[in-house]
């Protein structure tokens, strides 16, 4: 599979099969290729904590609420995306610029994750409404859970929904 198919493929799972674990081969496939992502002076400036089992059982609570995120308890995996401090050089950077490469680092490395899980057969949804207090206390973490990442098999049957997509004209300027 091609990146644009690839691209094509990936969408947001909302109906995961409870039945079906994520094999450990696939989950370090998944891993594998995150530690590869790039990221602002090569700091990787997140830790990835992997729930599975009853931790991912109480961080599936922990993204619900006001009827959100259902669906996040049938998912085997639950992947957490939470800040570490930045190297030297790119903390420089972020205060000199402005810029939060934190940030832009966890968007690279969930965009790694979910593209490998697509290529892995694997269903994914990135979920920002989530109880941080919660995820930390449940995985013991220091830094702020900027995102979760649910991950598992797609139900049978979960069709390709069609992507709902602005234009190119609206979304790409050029510039000479």
């Amino acid at each position: 599979m091609n990146f644009t198919e690839l691209a094509q493929t990936r969408q947001s799972c909302r109906r995961y099969d409870p039945a079906r674990e994520v094999e450990q081969e696939k989950l370090d496939r998944i891993l594998q290729s995150a530690r590869l992502a790039p990221s602002a002076c090569n700091g990787q400036p997140y830790l990835i904590t992997v729930c599975c089992n009853e931790a991912a059982r109480q961080v599936a609570k922990a993204v619900q609420g006001m009827g959100m995120n259902k669906f996040a308890s049938d998912a085997p995996v639950m992947l957490m995306l939470s800040e570490m401090p930045y190297v030297p050089s790119a903390a420089l950077g972020a205060k000199a610029k402005g810029n939060d490469y934190r940030s832009i680092d966890i968007g690279i490395v969930a965009a790694y994750i979910t593209s490998e899980a697509t290529a892995q057969g694997l269903g994914t949804c990135i979920l920002g409404w989530l109880d941080d207090a919660k995820i930390r206390t449940v995985c013991h973490l220091d830094g702020a859970v900027r995102l979760v990442i649910t991950l598992g098999y797609a139900a049978e049957g979960d069709p390709l929904r069609p992507k709902k997509r602005k234009e190119m004209d609206a979304l790409v300027r050029f510039a000479e």
